[in-house]
């Protein structure tokens, strides 16, 4: 296994892993972002306030994308396993 496959498997794994983690991580964000401006027009300063909305937002976006992403890591492995098979 040379060097430049190594590097070609981290990047896999890497864009990969950016596409499993991007859509709840901005819908974490934006959550955030508007639960933030609600408590400094409002004044209310609760902790659980951000907390409770974004893990049901991030529970409804697992069984939304729940497959795709599934799909997504099967084909990567899939893929893993053909570069080992071909070495």
């Amino acid at each position: 296994m040379t060097q430049g496959q190594v590097m070609d498997i981290l990047r896999g794994a890497l864009v990969v892993a950016l596409k499993l983690t991007m859509p709840m991580l901005i819908v974490s964000i934006v959550i955030g972002l508007i639960i933030a401006i609600f408590q400094a027009a409002t004044q209310i300063h609760e902790q659980t306030l951000t907390f409770v909305p974004k893990l049901i937002a991030i529970a409804l976006m697992l069984l939304l994308l729940g497959p795709w992403m599934m799909t997504t890591m099967g084909d990567y492995v899939n893929s893993l396993f053909t570069q080992f098979a071909l070495m």
